[in-house]
Order: C-alpha cells, then sequence, then structure tokens
C-alpha cells in the first residue's frame, strides 16, 4: 500500500490536537481532520453549485453528496499519477482527495475555456485530469468499466514488454508518452443502477479471468435515480451476485464511515498492488441530495426514508466522530468550516470571472492534431519487396492474404500492436499448438492466421464473446498508448459494441480537448453477395459511422489498397473503423503482390479505377468490380466513356476528385450496397447536387440495395442488392438523359 506523509492540516497550525498518537485503522488523528476537510469541501462546492445553477451562473448540477467517506478513503489509499482511475460523477471526494481543486470544478460548472475537464465540451462531474491519471469519462452509466480493464491490462502488458513503451518517429509513438508502474492499480467506480449493465459484468468476467489489478467499486446509494435497489439487483444486493467470480478480493463496508472505508481500501489496494487479483467494494451510502438538480426526489422518496438516511450523513457523522474523540472541538470545526468556505468563495469568484471558450474551438482536436492521415506523405509505391527472391514477379495475392501480412508486418515494426477477438487467436489452448496437434485457426476467415503463433499469446489472442468487451478493452489499452487491432467477427454483430463505438471510443480527444486520445483499430468483416449468408451475415450500415465525429472510416475493394490502408490506420493516431468485404477477401478481382512492409495510402484519397469523359460513378467495397463491369459493357456496346472513382476512405472522403470528376463529365451515379433510403450514398448524391448543381446535365442518380435486409435464398439475395445490370441500365439511362 501507499505511504504518504501525515500533512499539517493547513490553517490549524495552533490548534492542539489532543492525544495525537493515537490512530484509527493506522490513520492519524492529523489526517483525520485532513478527511473531514476533503468531505466537507466537497459537500460545500455542491451546494454552491446548486446556488449557482438556482442562480443561472451554470447550466447543470450532480452532487456527490453522501459519497464523501469513500471517495476521501479511495483517494487517500491509492496514488495520484501513478495508479489510474475511471471514477464515475458522485467521485467529487476522491477527486478532491487525489489533488483536484474547487476551482477546477467550478471552471467545469461555469463551462470556462480553462475548464481542465473539457473546456467547456462536459457537463460538469464528468472528471478528466490527465496529470493524476483520472481518464475522461462520459455520462453513459458503466461505459467506463470495461475501459478501465483495458486500462489494467495495458499497464500489465507494458511491465511486461518495457521496450513497447519507447516513442518513436513518424507514428502515433511520437504522440503517445507511455508510464507504467509493476504494481500499478486501475479503480474504476459506479452507482448500484450501472451494476445493471452488461458491460459491468464482462468486466468482472475478465477482470477475473485475467487476475487485473482491478478496483471496482459500487456506491450503491440504493436509487438509480428512482428506481430502488431491489428493482435493479436481484435480492437487492449486488455483493451476494458477485461473491462467486474467483480471484477477487471483496468487501462489503458502511461507506458513510470513513475509518471503516479507508480500512477497507487499505485491504483492497493492497491485494491489487501485490498482483493477487482484482478487489470489489461495495460501499453502501446515502444520496440526500436528488439525484440530480434536474430530479426532485420528494416525487418517489417519502420523507421518513430521507430522514433515516440524513441519521447516516458521512459529513455529520465524521464531525461527531471528531468531537467525540476529541480530536477537534466544535471551535475547531468551526474554523476549519470558515476556511473552507473563505477558500471556496474565492474559487467561485475566479470561476465566474474566467471567460469561455471561443465558437472557433469547436472543430479543434475532433481528430489528432499532429498526425495528419491525408498528408501526401503517405503516399507511397509498393516497392521492390514485391519481387520474389528469385527476381520473378510474386504472384498475386488476396486481399485476405495482404491483410495478414500486413499485420504481420506491422507486429514486427512495433511492439505495442496487439490483437484480439473472437477466434482470432490460433488456439487458446496453446500447448496444442506447441504439441503440434492442431493447425490452428486465425480467426473464421482465416486473416490472422499464424500470428499468435509467431508473436505468442499475450500479443494475439481470443476475448470472450462480447463485442463491447472487445472495443471498451481496446479503448481503454489504447488510452494508455498501446495500439489494439480488435475485430468485430461480423458488422452484423457490432451492436453490443455501438455505446463505446459511438459515445466512447472516438469521443476521447474532443471531450477531454485533447488532454486524452485512444488511437485503435477495429476491424469489421462486412456486407453481402455470400450465396446463403442471410440476413445476420450480410448487413452494410456504414453511415452509421461515418455520421460519428472522430472515428475514421475505411472501406478498400482490393488487395493493395486494403494493404496500404490498414498499415495508415495502424500508424494513425486516431480511432478507425477498417471495413473488410468479406466477398472481396478471395475474389480473382483486385489481386496484388506483396507491396513491402511501409505501403502507406492516405486517408480522404480517392482512386480513379477507370478515366472516362462522359459520366461519373462514384463507389467503394463490393460494388466497385460489379460498377466496373458494368462500364466496360457500356463502353463496348454504346461507347458511353466512364470514369469509375473507388473512395477506398468513406470518412473522410475525397470531395476535391468527385469534384473535380462531375464537373468534368456533368453526370453523376452513385453507387452503394447499403439500403437507398438513409445510406451513404445519398449524403454524396446530396452534395454533388448542392455544391455542382450548376455542371450538372442530369439529375444525380443513385443505385443500392433495396430498403430490406439481406435475404437467405440467393434468388431473393441477388434480387435486394445492387447487381452489375442495375448498375448498367443507370449509367445508360443517365448517358441518354
Amino acid at each position: 500500500m501507499a505511504t504518504k506523509t501525515d500533512p499539517k492540516p493547513a490553517g490549524l497550525a495552533d490548534e492542539k490536537i489532543k492525544g495525537a498518537g493515537k490512530t484509527y485503522e493506522g490513520l492519524s488523528r492529523e489526517r483525520l481532520i485532513e478527511a473531514y476537510r476533503i468531505m466537507y469541501t466537497s459537500r460545500r462546492v455542491d451546494d454552491r453549485e446548486i446556488m449557482l445553477k438556482r442562480q443561472q451562473k451554470l447550466f447543470f448540477q450532480i452532487s456527490g453528496a453522501g459519497h464523501e467517506a469513500v471517495g476521501w478513503a479511495a483517494g487517500i489509499t491509492m496514488k495520484p499519477g501513478y495508479d489510474w482511475f475511471y471514477p464515475y460523477y458522485r467521485d467529487r471526494a476522491l477527486c478532491l482527495a487525489l489533488g483536484a481543486t474547487p476551482l477546477d470544478m467550478f471552471l467545469m460548472g461555469v463551462g470556462a475555456a480553462d475548464d481542465p475537464q473539457s473546456g467547456g465540451r462536459q457537463m460538469p462531474s464528468h472528471w478528466s485530469f490527465p496529470k493524476l491519471n483520472v481518464v475522461t469519462q462520459s455520462s453513459p452509466t458503466g461505459s467506463q468499466i470495461l475501459q478501465a480493464v483495458g486500462c489494467a491490462e495495458a499497464g500489465r502488458y507494458f511491465a511486461n514488454h518495457p521496450q513497447a513503451a519507447k516513442k518513436s518517429e513518424g507514428d502515433y509513438r511520437q504522440f503517445k508518452d507511455v508510464t507504467f508502474h509493476g504494481d500499478e492499480v486501475t479503480y474504476v467506480s459506479l452507482g448500484d443502477g450501472a451494476s445493471s449493465e452488461g458491460e459491468f459484468w464482462e468486466a468482472m468476467n475478465t477482470a477475473s479471468n485475467s487476475k487485473l489489478p482491478v478496483l471496482f467499486v459500487v456506491q450503491d446509494n440504493g436509487y438509480a435515480i428512482s428506481v430502488p435497489v431491489e428493482v435493479q439487483t436481484a435480492g437487492g444486493n449486488i455483493s451476494r451476485l458477485v461473491a462467486g467470480f474467483p480471484n477477487f478480493h471483496f468487501e462489503e463496508i458502511d461507506g458513510t464511515d470513513p475509518v471503516a472505508s479507508y480500512a477497507a481500501f487499505a485491504r483492497t489496494v493492497a491485494y491489487c498492488r501485490a498482483g493477487q487479483g482484482p478487489g470489489f467494494i461495495h460501499a453502501h451510502v446515502i444520496r440526500p441530495y436528488s439525484h440530480s438538480l434536474s430530479d426532485d426526489e420528494k416525487l418517489y422518496r417519502p420523507d421518513a426514508e430521507r430522514e433515516s438516511d440524513a441519521a447516516r450523513d458521512p459529513i455529520t457523522r465524521t464531525q461527531m466522530f471528531l468531537i467525540r474523540e476529541g480530536i477537534l472541538d466544535e471551535k475547531g470545526i468551526n474554523r476549519l468550516e470558515k476556511q473552507v468556505e473563505e477558500e471556496l468563495q474565492v474559487a467561485v469568484d475566479q470561476a465566474l470571472a474566467a471567460p469561455p471558450p471561443t465558437p472557433d474551438t469547436i472543430m479543434r482536436y475532433i481528430y489528432s492534431p499532429d498526425l495528419d492521415v491525408t498528408s501526401s506523405a503517405l503516399q507511397a509505391e509498393p516497392v521492390s519487396a514485391a519481387q520474389a527472391e528469385d527476381g520473378k514477379k510474386a504472384a498475386p495475392k488476396t486481399m485476405a492474404d495482404l491483410i495478414n501480412a500486413t499485420l504481420r508486418d506491422e507486429m514486427r515494426r512495433d511492439e505495442r500492436v496487439i490483437i484480439f477477438g473472437e477466434d482470432v487467436a490460433d488456439a487458446s489452448r496453446e500447448q496444442y499448438l506447441n504439441e503440434k496437434l492442431i493447425k490452428g485457426k486465425g480467426g473464421v476467415f482465416k486473416l490472422t492466421y499464424g500470428l499468435q503463433h509467431e508473436f505468442g499469446s499475450d500479443r494475439v489472442f481470443n476475448s470472450p464473446l462480447a463485442e463491447a468487451n472487445i472495443v471498451g478493452r481496446a479503448t481503454g489499452m489504447a488510452t494508455r498508448g498501446m495500439k489494439p487491432v480488435v475485430e468485430i467477427q461480423f458488422f452484423d454483430y457490432i451492436w453490443p459494441a455501438m455505446m463505446q463505438l459511438r459515445d466512447e471510443l472516438p469521443l476521447i480527444r474532443w471531450r477531454s480537448n485533447n488532454g486524452f486520445s485512444s488511437p485503435c483499430v477495429v476491424r469489421v468483416a462486412i456486407g453481402g453477395y455470400l450465396t446463403g449468408g442471410a440476413i445476420y451475415h450480410s448487413q452494410c450500415g456504414e453511415s452509421i459511422f461515418t455520421h460519428t465525429p472522430g472515428m475514421h472510416v475505411v472501406f478498400p475493394s482490393n488487395a493493395l489498397d486494403a494493404a496500404g490502408l490498414l498499415r495508415t490506420a495502424i500508424r494513425c493516431d486516431d480511432p478507425v473503423l477498417f471495413l473488410e468485404h468479406k466477398r472481396l477477401y478471395r475474389e480473382t478481382y483486385g489481386r496484388a503482390a506483396y507491396p513491402g512492409p511501409d505501403y502507406t495510402i492516405p486517408f480522404g484519397k480517392a482512386k480513379i479505377v477507370q478515366p472516362g469523359t462522359d459520366l461519373t460513378v462514384i463507389t467503394y467495397g463490393a460494388v466497385v468490380p460489379r460498377a466496373l463491369q458494368a462500364a466496360q459493357k457500356l463502353e463496348r456496346e454504346h461507347g458511353v466513356k466512364v470514369e469509375l472513382i473507388d473512395l477506398r476512405c468513406l470518412n473522410p472522403f475525397d470531395w476535391e476528385t468527385i469534384a473535380e470528376s462531375v464537373s468534368k463529365t456533368n453526370r453523376a451515379l452513385v453507387a452503394y450496397e447499403d439500403t437507398l433510403s438513409w445510406g451513404y450514398g445519398a449524403e454524396i448524391a446530396a452534395r454533388i447536387a448542392d455544391k455542382l448543381f450548376d455542371h450538372l446535365d442530369a439529375p444525380v442518380r443513385r443505385v443500392a440495395a433495396k430498403d430490406v435486409f439481406v435475404a437467405y435464398q440467393p434468388l431473393l439475395e441477388d434480387a435486394i442488392l445492387p447487381q452489375s445490370e442495375d448498375l448498367l441500365r443507370a449509367m445508360k439511362e443517365l448517358a441518354e438523359y
């Protein structure tokens, strides 16, 4: 357990502390006075914020009232800037104990430009303090828990691979500082309501399985807004439900008692720090105020219940304890509280005078300010490594082959790169590989085959069958400086990870005002044309993710582009969703020789597959070869020359190439595999109509799938998805318009 020098309580230098040698569960009397100072400060910051909200000087308030004792205990037993923290919104006292200031919190409340949490981008109490290792938090309850598990995994990985922490110029590592300690602990807290979330159970499962040094703290105040704990939790007690998880140290405590809370945290942190496994503290606390100022608890809690809670108030309880033990008398209590009030008034005045952020800052830090993935410096040519050893040109390889080769290249180059997901390992029971009893799997499409065999099970491994688990853990790892390249087995099953993919991973940089970032790669097999893929193995839906600021979305159509774009994605300083069309993995179309270990392609640069003068067709993915087939037939039979553009990258996309082409041909057709209505191509078509209207000689046309899911029977699948015949007909009609 960390040891700290007992601070001399500020403002009490002349106060004689009675019985100064006596301790309480190892706590000195001086430290108990400081505990009361932090707890009282936390409560009074809440009260000041409530007053300011009612005066319309800040815009939202959610309190940590009733949770002060457990927050202080966590902060005093752990190490700021050494351990890692994923708190939730009631952890005001924790943040104060770690070193945050009331001024920091008031700046958050008014949304000042100097708000250290987000620069005015987040509600207050969404804690983010990079110097303290308090990682940016968000409003969705429980979404931080899997990230905390990934954070702990990263600390362990760097302890086992210290060379991986070294910085390197030319990719994300240049801008990603890594600090780690072999005995660090990751704290994550949540309310009793958030323990109903599936991600909580997924995190508990992984932490238990891997014996990770994660300290889970459930701060149980009996209510999730208005829903009582017995409705949230079977049997009304989360401790009983989690007791069967192995490798844990469990504590169930009265979280309104600072001495009992300190003792429990000291024991649990020591257990985690010794590498014995995760810890779980279930702290029974109170909520003396409503859930937030947007809630009125009197509507669902009777006076008798609220009065019962008030009798356990940690502020009153600690104050009475200090007086009863003769640590401070009423005069000393009054002096301490008066000093806190004076300090808070100064902080409030400073915060109210602080300038707000200016509107010109809103687009900052959506993406990395340091590494431009659209830069022409990333434009490379395939190198001589594409020649075989005998000097003859290497045989063309499939997209699957080159994705595997690129992953292998990057893992050799960069020890921070790890790969995990469902079925991606060759075999989780590694002894079968060592004894050569099996060949190994390496993914359902075999794109990661052989990587575990070469790089080991700590760099290539299987996850539980849980998509949020994959993306949430990867987000925590990438926040620490690792480069996870994770796989979602089928796009159709990506939705359990949607909270992480929409509200967490792409937002970490922007919402923390560049305090944190999480540049990882999420590979996803997508698309139909499978003959039997049916409803749940054939979906597209890329527009959902191109609609998410902070996420690059890449969708190659051939082997060479897949290799170059994947390498850029791995070296990128932002999150990347890398979409791989299943039908294209082993197609004859688009095969290519190995382009060398440094072949990259910039994002947002389209490729002109075929130049033309009469009509522009804009597409991507598996529609590219079908559009090319149609365009070639149209030219043979009717002399119409189609300029075919493969976007390759959907966010960012190459508007300049589109505009130049449409301005030349004066006709545009947008083709895509997703459903016609609300699909990605609708945005491209709208921009052409908006920006290039004066250049158009015909309406902008779209060809896409029918507005229905893909069916199993091949005849139905063919009728639903856009075929070459559909593209040919639309091209001909548009050319003749």
